[in-house]
């Protein structure tokens, strides 16, 4: 499938501002702010990142609202010319560098709006990663909740049935639930599970970087407030402004891979070459402890953009909650409550025969293509 994956969703009116100019700090204005970014790191004790279309760019992934962005070019009447499928992008530079850098202790969470899968593809543990939006990699079984990571994009979006069926070993025979996928349409609502720790995590770092976002979806783009809000520190690395640029304590115009290498040097890591997909369920480190919050609403998590900048009501990033005509009836999936934690702690290369964990419902496995076309085909 081709990586203009939004040709696939339901129109939708209000895709924010689209075609801002961007802006390239000079040379030595990015080195001095990316020591800068450097010095925060270090001080940090808990770090939450937040990446955009921006940091997939540089391995062929088009953006969305750039001056060549998939739906600025819409707006005016042309379509992006993508040059690359989905299985073929390669994670880049900043998605190696941050796997490195959980590694090290030195980023604790990466909150994603990105439906690409590279940040999985890439080793990052899953269970320190939020794609609030979905994976074009992951399906997950409607009736026991289980998730499989694929080394294929799904054939649908939108929470709808892949036509296949869950693998799940059970006492007597497979589980038989129906697979779908994880991509949001417009307005769908988020996954529960994951936004919820993607707030507790924003509200309990100490610092809050954001990759390649103009931060223009909502719930998603006001996360990184809940930082701010809490005394934290918040950075924003994109080329375009975003709308929260006035409460950015260092605001750096530079392409992510720019940025991230410089870091990378400050920081004395090693991002080691590109040796394939792989999947990481777990992060090596102990899960930091997180504050409790009040949960949003359901009305709250729906994926919305505001249809004009005008809308942002205060300086803490709220939004009105904007009704738009054309909303479609949501398929709605049976979800688990159970919640335990992943007990995998090695890396599953893509490639290789599918493994199970012996876990309770909730947790992940990985799942090739040859296995479903030979379940389909039963």
């Amino acid at each position: 499938m081709s990586v203009n994956y939004s040709a696939g969703l339901s129109p939708y009116e209000h895709k924010g501002k689209c075609g801002m100019p961007e802006k390239i700090e000079s040379g030595e204005v990015l080195i001095e702010k990316s020591h800068k970014l450097s010095d925060l790191i270090k001080e940090s004790k808990l770090t939450v990142v937040f990446t955009g279309a921006g940091i997939s760019t540089s391995a062929g992934i088009p953006d969305f609202r750039g001056p060549e962005g998939v739906w600025t070019l819409e707006k005016q009447g042309k379509s992006s010319e993508c040059n690359i499928t989905f299985e073929d992008a390669v994670p880049t530079f900043s998605h190696r560098c941050l796997v490195q850098m959980e590694q090290k202790g030195l980023i604790h969470f990466v909150i994603s709006q990105n439906v690409d899968g590279l940040h999985v593809r890439s080793g990052f543990p899953r269970d320190r990663l939020a794609e609030l939006h979905g994976n074009m990699f992951t399906q997950k079984c409607q009736l026991c909740n289980r998730e499989f990571v694929m080394d294929f994009v799904s054939p649908t979006m939108g929470l709808k049935s892949t036509g296949s069926k869950c693998l799940h070993k059970k006492r007597r025979g497979n589980c038989r639930g129906v697979l779908c996928d994880t991509i949001l349409d417009w307005e769908d609502a988020l996954p529960d599970d994951q936004l919820e720790m993607s707030e507790k995590f924003s509200r309990a770092a100490e610092l809050a970087i954001v990759i390649g976002s103009s931060l223009q979806i909502i719930p998603a783009g006001n996360l990184p407030l809940f930082t701010k809000r809490n005394q934290g520190k918040l950075v924003i690395i994109n080329l375009q402004t975003t709308k929260h640029d006035k409460h950015a304590d260092l605001r750096i115009y530079g392409y992510a891979d720019e940025v991230m290498k410089i870091v990378a040097e400050d920081l004395k890591i090693t991002v080691p070459d590109y040796q394939g997909p792989s999947v990481c369920l777990q992060s090596l480190r102990a899960m930091p402890d997180l504050p409790a919050f009040k949960k949003a609403t359901s009305n709250a998590r729906k994926r919305k953009q505001p249809t004009v900048a005008s809308n942002c009501s205060n300086s803490e990033g709220n939004f009105p909650d904007t009704k738009t005509s054309g909303n479609k009836q949501k398929q709605e999936l049976n979800e688990s409550k159970v919640k335990a934690e992943l007990n995998l702690q090695n890396n599953i290369a893509l490639p290789t025969v599918a493994q199970e964990l012996e876990t309770s419902p909730g947790k992940s496995m990985h799942l090739t293509s040859s296995q479903l076309k030979q379940e389909i085909s039963t």
